[in-house]
């Protein structure tokens, strides 16, 4: 459990320091990504971004369990 969390930090970690690369990405902004806005609501659910960020954990999981 302690080596998961390690890793997940310093997943965090890189994150942080390329943020303003990874902020560049169109994710978020996919075709498919639900967005709509009313008066004073707005609602916005990145179902293909969703999907995308899901198939590419499943393959990292994948590769790293074998």
């Amino acid at each position: 459990m302690n080596r998961i969390l390690i890793f997940i930090g310093l997943l965090f970690l890189v994150a942080g320091l390329f943020w303003p690369w990874l902020r560049s990405l169109p994710l978020g902004r996919l075709p498919g990504d639900i967005v709509i806005v009313r008066d004073n609501v707005r609602l916005f659910f990145p179902l293909t971004t969703c999907l995308i960020v899901s198939g590419i954990l499943t393959v990292l999981f994948w590769l790293f369990r074998k």
